[in-house]
């Protein structure tokens, strides 16, 4: 007969299940509809038809994971674990509590989160007596409370957080709570709540040995318990008074409390055990259940997992799709500006070149003026004034008296004369002319010198050797410029002008020991010619480089291809 029952039982599990899970196959629920599904499995839960609580809420759970609702989902998941919960299956009931708070975040609704918390406070304090992480999960409750200005649930979350901190012993910490709970119980208390305030006013006035209130307290709770259906509480109550009565040592009275306690319990266990029994079917395929509530999270995570990747590859496509285009844009921008800047160096090289074109130009135009107005004054003006003089001396001579005008101006033809050979030969020096550069520079070197500086001129090259005569006037007047610089700005005590050659090159190094400059600062000094003499040396194709410090002095090196005659 049991058998048969058993059967029939199972049979009809089976036709619930497979009409739940049949409808949701073939139609998909809407909000509406999933929303009267969870308040019918809710109301089942209440009633304590927990199959059918249990079955719907996961057939619930399986749209709103379709229809992708993060509230529904939560309250599934809120659904299914107060089931667990009141089954007294902890750890399944905080599995499920874990993974809908994780959806309740999701939302906006402090009131579904504040069951969560609530619910998460209970497991860890009372079933897994972690009362730290119970107290942390309160506190988020009592906070959510008090924003939405849920009155009785911060009645309720406060007796909660009491008896957690009394049950560890930190009655200082609780008696804050205890006191609100005291001043609000007539407003907001019920019958489920004064069997567990009274206990807890016994706990604490045992805790500060004030026994008669103590006493009085804990009879309050075990007389309400005893009238009301909170045997839970009845059980405690019992057992925290046989504690105070051990405490006020009537051992007695406190094992006889104790027996209470221990029966009332075994109750509650018997009553559990029943329930399990009159769910069998649920029961039996408790761990069938949970696999298959795993296996919708699972099928859910792994489509969102697919999509999640789908996006993060379109965003990296997307990402190298922008750098490739910025690099290309950038790679433009740097071509672009490449070929602008070599336009603009080709223009400032050609400007350049054209500078230098204008001061050879202009030097030689110069050169050419000397030797043209040194040849004739030396081959002309100073020829009429020889002749002049020559003249002057033959009519002197024929006369016994001479005259003091004629002595005068046969003076002042030689001065004459003097002054146009000096000034012939500082446009153009005869010893260049006829004996070459090393003579004119030898001999200018000896000139310049004096009191003041002594400039030394040092060749490795025989002094009769000549270049061509262009070339040698160009040195001859960079290397005169380069002395004048030194005599007029370096306050030099001493010179040297080297000449040797090497390699079909001419080395040329001017030095002297004065004051030097920045190598920075060279050309910003008016007068040094600088300007002029690179460009003359880079129009001969040769080098200059000058290296110069404060203080010790200044070096000019010039390398410039020989041109013979």
């Amino acid at each position: 007969m049991f058998q048969t029952r058993l059967r029939l039982l199972f049979t009809f599990l089976f036709l619930i299940h497979f009409s739940l899970t049949s409808l949701a196959q073939k139609k998909l629920l809407s909000n509406n509809e999933i929303t009267s599904l969870l308040k019918d499995a809710k109301k089942n839960r209440i009633s304590g038809d927990y199959e059918k609580s249990l079955l719907k809420s996961r057939v619930a759970l399986e749209h709103a994971i379709k229809n992708k609702n993060d509230y529904l989902i939560a309250n599934s998941y809120l659904i299914i674990a107060s089931n667990f919960d009141e089954l007294t299956e902890p750890l399944k009931a905080l599995h499920y509590y874990n993974l809908g708070l994780h959806y309740a975040y999701k939302t906006n609704n402090f009131t579904l989160k504040n069951q969560f918390f609530n619910n998460l406070g209970n497991i860890y304090c009372f079933d897994k007596k972690q009362y730290d992480r119970g107290i942390y999960y309160y506190k988020k409750s009592l906070q959510l409370s008090q924003q939405i200005l849920d009155k009785k649930q911060i009645f309720l979350t406060k007796l909660n957080i009491t008896w957690a901190y009394f049950d560890i012993g930190n009655f200082q910490e609780g008696f804050s709570y205890l006191e609100y709970i005291n001043k609000y119980q007539p407003i907001f208390g019920s019958e489920s709540t004064i069997v567990a305030l009274n206990m807890l006013n016994g706990m604490y006035y045992s805790f500060v040995n004030q026994n008669e209130k103590a006493d009085f307290y804990f009879q309050k709770a075990i007389e309400f318990g005893n009238s009301g259906n909170e045997k839970s509480d009845l059980a405690f109550s019992h057992l925290e008074y046989s504690k105070f009565l051990n405490k006020i040592h009537e051992p007695q009275k406190a094992y006889e409390n104790l027996c209470l306690s221990n029966k009332i319990t075994e109750e509650l266990n018997i009553e559990e055990k029943l329930n399990k029994a009159n769910i069998v079917g649920i029961n039996l395929e408790i761990d069938h259940y949970k696999r298959a509530m795993d296996q919708i999270q699972t099928s859910y995570k792994t489509k969102q997992d697919i999509l999640i990747d789908e996006q993060s590859k379109n965003k990296k496509i997307v990402i190298i799709v922008l750098v490739i285009l910025v690099c290309t844009i950038m790679s433009f921008y740097y071509f672009f500006q490449n070929i602008h800047l070599k336009q603009k160096n080709k223009l400032k090289d050609v400007q350049s070149k054209i500078h230098e074109n204008i001061i050879n130009a202009t030097i030689d135009g110069q050169e050419l003026e000397r030797e043209k107005i040194s040849t004739f004054l030396h081959d002309n003006i100073s020829s009429l004034l020889s002749s002049a003089g020559l003249h002057l001396n033959v009519f002197t001579s024929q006369q016994k008296t001479q005259p003091e005008e004629i002595s005068k101006t046969k003076e002042i033809l030689e001065e004459a004369h003097k002054q146009i050979r000096n000034l012939s030969h500082e446009l153009m020096p005869t010893l260049l002319v006829r004996f070459g550069l090393l003579y004119a520079l030898e001999d200018l070197c000896e000139k310049t010198s004096n009191s003041r500086i002594k400039i030394v001129f040092n060749s490795l090259i025989k002094t009769k050797k000549r270049y061509n005569k262009d070339f040698e006037m160009k040195l001859y007047f960079i290397i005169a410029e380069l002395i004048n610089n030194i005599i007029k700005h370096s306050n030099a005590t001493s010179a040297l002008i080297s000449i040797e050659e090497e390699d079909s090159f001419l080395i040329i190094n001017v030095s002297d020991n004065g004051s030097g400059f920045k190598n920075n600062q060279f050309e910003t000094y008016e007068g040094f010619g600088i300007n002029q003499i690179r460009a003359r040396i880079n129009n001969m194709k040769g080098e200059f480089i000058i290296d110069s410090a404060l203080y010790k002095g200044t070096t000019v090196y010039l390398k410039i291809p020989i041109k013979m005659p």
